[in-house]
């Protein structure tokens, strides 16, 4: 392995700093520092705000900014702000269409990498991130991280006007909408637009036909994989989300979350004409048609 890294111009930048663990060498010994907690574990970098905790510097750094709401990287085209550079460099593809990364199964494109690699596992079947308390399976990371905060019960992201917490910051981001009336995603055939880009993108699938996700059991085609994966329960029997004051067991989470208000008597949602509380949206809904 080469301990010099190439610079503009050719020049090599030294990297004198080598990993132990797996020979991998870096420019500074704080890189090298990031680098090893890969193999510890250690998350040394502590957010003073919520108590989340990091391996890397830069991450925290980058964590921060959801507490002090500084967005330093906008867009030229529409003006939008984000925390992080690479956020920007994605969202921009929106506007260009640029989508570079394409599956080699199905032939669907993505504006990143991530994405395509996160969609290769719905044709492979795989399931690589395991959940340590309960041996459940996920297709990527951010899932495996979504169910753990079901055991925890851990909402680090409540909303300022009206309280409620959120276990991740999208779902926060895309609750405020609610208060703002913000709707930056819009359908390309019928001009609807949507507070979400799940929403955006599985709507315009009405349009399209698009029918990607199938059933390996029955042959039946979905489009949306979360509809899919759903599906794939009526085969299996699988309960997964359990209640913790009852025992009863529920196929989706959303479930166990409307069910889990009735033991705790939670009533997340309110009027803001007569601030009256309710337990599930429906139930504010049907009020207001009062």
């Amino acid at each position: 392995m080469s301990s010099s890294q190439q610079k503009p111009g050719g020049r090599q930048r030294p990297r004198p700093h080598r990993c132990v663990q797996c020979d991998k060498a870096f420019t500074s010994t704080q890189h090298l520092r990031d680098h090893q907690s890969v193999h510890t574990g250690e998350k040394p970098h502590h957010c003073d705000q919520c108590g989340k905790t990091f391996t890397q510097l830069s991450s925290l750094r980058t964590h921060s900014r959801i507490h002090s709401g500084e967005k330093p990287y906008s867009c030229d085209d529409c003006g939008k702000s984000f925390t992080q550079s690479n956020t920007l460099k994605l969202h921009r593809r929106r506007h260009s269409g640029e989508k570079p990364y394409s599956c080699e199964h199905c032939g669907k494109s993505f504006t990143d990498s991530f994405s395509c690699q996160q969609h290769r596992h719905v044709h492979t079947g795989e399931k690589p991130f395991r959940c340590q308390l309960c041996t459940k399976t996920f297709l990527t990371q951010s899932n495996l991280t979504r169910h753990q905060r079901i055991h925890t019960g851990e909402k680090l992201y409540p909303c300022e006007l009206c309280g409620r917490r959120f276990s991740h910051y999208s779902s926060y981001t895309v609750h405020q909408r609610i208060h703002s009336g913000e709707r930056p995603y819009r359908c390309r055939f019928c001009d609807k637009t949507f507070t979400s880009s799940t929403n955006h993108s599985e709507h315009e699938r009405v349009h399209t036909g698009e029918k990607p996700y199938s059933c390996d059991e029955c042959g039946k085609s979905f489009s949306h994989i979360t509809t899919c994966l759903l599906h794939k329960r009526v085969h299996s029997g699988d309960k997964p989300y359990g209640c913790q004051h009852c025992g009863k067991s529920f196929v989706t989470s959303s479930n166990l979350t409307r069910h889990v208000r009735t033991h705790t008597g939670e009533k997340p949602y309110w009027c803001d004409r007569c601030k009256k509380h309710f337990t599930f949206s429906n139930q504010l809904k049907r009020h207001r048609c009062i």
